[in-house]
């Protein structure tokens, strides 16, 4: 009986592994080939592994009903108005940003996107492929979610709709603000439609409003019922295509050079390029507040406990505070970089000479005179180009000069399999989705260095995934039970470490004996029904792990 137990259960993980698999080979294959339809033939391999995979992140997805969670986790990283367009353009930083179009940049995710007509949208692609993988999981699971809004609606052939369909689209069209009691009657046909309950439907909607557009969860279902309809009775079909510069362009490092680049020459100019270096790969607020938030602050301010003003500093309501720490900064010792490349990754250098240590509650013994180089997070493969091109030598004049790395620490944001949100992960190796390959190291952090912080912490194997949209419970269920013993998944980890093995043990391009820490906090368990990514941020729930792992990577370098 185990046995039949054990072999289903597998054949699920297995199933499921081959989908993300395919699913990865044939986003490959539609890019080589330049166009494809996401509801047509084209699109059947894809839409059919996503269908198999039922990833948790996408709830229901499989089912018949429609997936709220799910569609405002997806809507959170597209350009608003994605759902009108028939024609998505993927493009790489081809001049736009001159044009008059305006840029639209989704809240939860920082790209480009440009409205070119009523039909068209193009997205700015200069993160790599994962951020492809990542629109195309997120604009299939869109077009599946918009087929079913238009199975219910169609009564025949010649696409006659229900009366639902027809109130909905009464509600979006009228160019007067809906009165409370409209709004109310425009939900009940639109949760019919839907498959789901009044209630449901009256939670999720202020979760899709914004200032502009109040009704806006009406306007997303109408459009994507509407784009479905159109293909299912005109065969008007919806098409992705990815621009030939772009195609051309993957894979060849070109921001990433450019981004590393420009650092260099600035680290010249202020006569840091030959000091001692430590990386530290995190966010863009955490390392500038644990040295200066203490000393900057007034003194009914300071009597407060230290995690309580970073709380309070991570409000964004709190502007002028915030302020004060960074002016405070920039005049003792930090340079600010904002990104020009097209990475999205802005970067502070930290010049520990010449910040004064007892205003700080760090302590500080070490002789040298580092340099604290902060960059913010990556995006899945970006990670490997633009740490790989950071760490090459750079030719000034005659010389070639390697830089002096010392340390690389990497923090982030990622799912935990064990414990919940906001407890810490220390990784002792990565593994890479959908291959064995795997990069073990020796992480300079360990748990009992945040064994009295307050939180649970978790020592073992993290899995590098290819996007955060491509996971079900089975497959996670297999990494923990397994002897692959996966504590957690996130999306950079393999990528760092590959490149810093490349720099260091086989370029010779860095210190063979660099120092790696690596250190995550968990954003959501995906195990957990209701505490997916989709289920909502950590809120201040982050804070804390953010600053217990900063704080202890600065003790480290600075001791």
């Amino acid at each position: 009986m185990s046995s039949t137990k054990k072999r289903q259960g597998r054949t699920r993980a297995q199933e499921s592994s081959n989908a993300i698999e395919r699913m990865y080979i044939t986003m490959r294959h539609l890019f080589n080939r330049g166009f494809y339809k996401p509801m047509g033939v084209s699109g059947e391999t894809l839409r059919e592994a996503l269908l198999l995979l039922r990833p948790e992140i996408y709830g229901s997805i499989g089912e018949e009903k429609a997936e709220l969670e799910g569609l405002l986790y997806v809507i959170d990283r597209l350009p608003i108005g994605i759902e009108e367009c028939t024609f998505i353009n993927l493009t790489s930083d081809e001049g736009y940003g001159n044009s008059h179009f305006k840029a639209i940049i989704p809240p939860k995710r920082r790209r480009n996107c440009y409205r070119i007509d009523e039909e068209q949208m193009n997205i700015e692609i200069t993160r790599g492929r994962s951020e492809i993988y990542d629109i195309l999981t997120h604009l299939t699971f869109l077009f599946v979610e918009s087929h079913k809004i238009s199975k219910r609606v169609i009564i025949d052939d010649e696409g006659h709709t229900v009366r639902d369909w027809k109130k909905l689209e009464g509600a979006v069209t009228s160019k007067k603000k809906l009165t409370q009691k409209e709004r109310e009657i425009a939900i009940t046909h639109t949760a019919n439609i839907l498959g789901r309950t009044f209630n449901e439907l009256t939670e999720a909607y202020p979760k899709f409003a914004t200032e502009e557009q109040p009704e806006r969860l009406l306007h997303i279902i109408y459009w994507l019922g509407k784009l479905a309809i159109e293909e299912v009775v005109n065969e008007n079909k919806r098409t992705i295509t990815f621009s030939p510069v772009l195609r051309e362009r993957l894979g060849h490092h070109i921001h990433g050079e450019e981004w590393a680049d420009n650092i260099k020459s600035i680290l010249h100019k202020n006569g840091l390029l030959e000091r001692p270096i430590h990386i530290i790969s995190a966010n863009m607020h955490s390392v500038m507040n644990s040295i200066f938030a203490k000393g900057t602050l007034t003194a009914k301010d300071s009597e407060k406990d230290i995690f309580e003003i970073y709380e309070a500093l991570s409000d964004s309501s709190n502007k002028a505070m915030r302020k004060k720490v960074e002016k405070s900064a920039l005049q003792n010792g930090m340079i600010y970089i904002k990104d020009q490349s097209g990475t999205n990754i802005d970067v502070q250098i930290f010049d520990t000479t010449r910040i004064d240590f007892s205003k700080t509650d760090l302590k500080h013994t070490s002789q040298e005179k580092a340099v604290i180089f902060v960059m913010d997070y990556a995006f899945g493969e970006q990670a490997y180009e633009t740490l790989d091109e950071f760490l090459k030598p750079i030719q000034i004049n005659e010389h070639k000069i390697h830089l002096d790395v010392k340390s690389i620490s990497i923090m982030g944001k990622a799912g935990i399999l064990e414990g919940g949100k906001g407890d810490v992960m220390i990784p002792s190796a990565h593994i890479f989705e959908g291959t064995a390959d795997n990069y073990p190291f020796k992480n300079e952090l360990s748990r009992n260095d945040l064994v009295d912080c307050g939180v649970d912490v978790y020592e073992g194997t993290m899995i590098t995934v290819l996007g955060t949209s491509l996971q079900n419970k089975e497959i996670l269920k297999f990494f923990k039970k397994s002897t692959w013993d996966v504590i957690g998944l996130e999306m950079e980890g393999a990528h760092y470490q590959k490149a810093v093995q490349a720099a260091s043990k086989v370029r010779g391009n860095i210190n063979e004996d660099v120092k790696v820490r690596y250190a995550y906090y968990a954003s959501d368990n995906p195990l957990e029904t209701g505490s997916t990514l989709a289920s909502g941020g950590l809120g201040t729930s982050g804070v804390k792990p953010t600053y217990i792992i900063t704080r202890k990577i600065l003790e480290q370098i600075l001791n």
